[in-house]
């Protein structure tokens, strides 16, 4: 397996990621996650359609938290042009709780669990290698209706927030 060292920065230090460094153009690579306990999907079990993968170390950390109700909120507005996913190492029990937050629940994304076997991590290139417990980097990906990437940002900085605005104007760009 490809590892990239010192690809990001997690609180300021130097980490090493595993996987490819995608790029703009490259097809799509296949996954395999959990999207419940019980059943997994991978790339072609999403719609073909605009999809936005948002990628977070644990949706329980404050910046986590921020970006996947922020990408919640705007691809509320872009309706059933798009599919939006947050993807995190944490378990579907612990998505769902907190998707279902009473006060601020997560209406317009779906939550993916990389738990299973990593294999969107390995494929995506964003499992973070050297810390007790795996995690993944945080990074956007949006993928075209034909499976190609038209937007990829492995955030340099894990603890900093992605550029929003890209991804949302790339996700549009793939809607149409």
């Amino acid at each position: 397996m490809q590892k990239r060292a010192g690809a990001v920065k997690f609180k300021g230090n130097p980490f090493t990621l595993v996987g490819p460094e995608l790029k703009k153009g490259d097809k799509a690579p296949d996954f395999k996650v959990a999207n419940s306990a019980a059943s997994t999907i991978g790339l072609a079990d999403t719609p073909a359609k605009a999809r936005l993968f948002s990628v977070v170390p644990s949706l329980d950390t404050p910046v986590c938290s921020i970006q996947t109700r922020r990408f919640d909120a705007a691809v509320g507005e872009l309706g059933d042009k798009v599919a939006c996913y947050t993807v995190s190492l944490d378990l579907p029990f612990a998505q769902a709780r907190f998707c279902g937050d009473a006060a601020n629940p997560i209406k317009n994304i779906k939550t993916l669990s990389d738990a299973h076997n990593h294999s969107f991590g390995e494929n995506y290139g964003v499992v973070l290698e050297g810390l007790a417990v795996p995690i993944l980097t945080r990074s956007i990906f949006v993928v075209d209706k034909a499976g190609t990437l038209t937007h990829v940002e492995y955030v340099a900085e894990v603890t900093s927030e992605p550029n929003y605005d890209a991804a949302l104007a790339a996700l549009k760009t793939a809607a149409g």
